[in-house]
């Protein structure tokens, strides 16, 4: 069983920048891929990153790609993603997720999720 638990949403300007945090429980941390993954109003929730247990394979969406990067530091059960150059469009309810395959984009291979924090980006 793993728990998760987002934080570092909040309301940022265009251009920005934003630093999320996925805080989990559980021994076996390092056994999971990890994801996030974001839900924008009236939309369909889809993938953002993943990273592998180990955390040396990494894959991003295309629409932030060269702008999030997505990292884990395994000893203290964290994920992170480093969100930069802002747009509107990423304005979203971010969630954490865990997958023991050995990386993911696929939401139903994900098992543990998260509660999700807002990022609100203005223009």
């Amino acid at each position: 069983q793993v728990q998760l638990v987002e934080s570092g949403g909040g309301l940022v300007q265009a251009g920005g920048s934003l630093r999320l945090s996925c805080a989990a429980s559980g021994r076996t941390f390092s056994a999971y891929a990890m994801g996030w993954f974001r839900q924008a109003p009236g939309k369909e929730r889809e993938f953002v990153a993943t990273i592998s247990g180990s955390g040396g394979t990494t894959y991003y969406a295309d629409s932030v790609k060269g702008r999030f990067t997505i990292s884990r530091d395994s000893a203290k059960n964290m994920v992170y993603l480093e969100m930069n150059s802002l747009k509107p469009e990423d304005t979203a309810v971010y969630y954490c997720a865990a997958t023991l395959r050995y990386w993911s984009r696929r939401q139903d291979e994900f098992v543990y999720w998260g509660q999700g924090t807002q990022v609100t980006v203005s223009s």
